[in-house]
């Protein structure tokens, strides 16, 4: 009777430890990074600006939602490609994830920009990189070329033109996150 006892009270120890260890760990916040970059595991650099709908929109900090940012141009044939796959991961996936298609504005055409947009059906907010300082601080050098940012503002991963499988993939490990 004596060894039961003690066997309760030491299951009883451990069940209590383990409860204490699982609320200790929740409380707990994650270390985030510091170092703002255009690269995997720092902070989003930071901007400002206006979309094509008149709004003003901003990157950088902690969101609602994580975040797909794009940066494209209407003049380049793999964003013509990409653009039905933003479309419809977009449309599949916008109550879970925020998109925006940043153009390079300074080496585009705003009619072009416009019809672009238009065509593709883009319902994401279009903005505008006017002054190009949006894409100095991303520091990309093909286009397209997107980030992958978590509800932190902290950028997950870069990529490139991918397949729409790949694409829908790496959206819903953001999103999950």
């Amino acid at each position: 009777m004596k060894k039961s006892g003690i066997l309760i009270v030491f299951i009883v120890v451990l069940i209590g430890l383990a409860v204490y260890q699982d609320f200790s760990s929740r409380n707990k916040e994650v270390a985030l990074p510091t170092e703002t970059a255009p690269k995997p595991s720092y902070r989003a650099p930071a901007f400002t600006l206006q979309g094509l709908d008149g709004l003003t929109y901003e990157v950088g900090g902690k969101r609602d939602k994580p975040l797909f940012l794009n940066f494209w141009a209407s003049w380049c044939g793999p964003c013509e490609l990409e653009a039905p796959d933003l479309k419809r991961m977009y449309d599949k996936y916008k109550d879970q994830l925020d998109m925006y298609a940043v153009n390079v504005t300074r080496s585009d055409k705003l009619d072009k920009v416009e019809k672009f947009a238009e065509r593709h059906e883009f319902r994401f907010p279009v903005l505008l990189d006017r002054e190009g300082k949006a894409s100095e601080l991303y520091k990309f050098y093909f286009i397209p070329t997107s980030y992958l940012i978590d509800r932190n503002g902290v950028i997950v991963e870069v990529i490139n033109l991918v397949d729409s499988n790949q694409l829908e993939g790496k959206i819903k490990a953001l999103i999950e996150r």
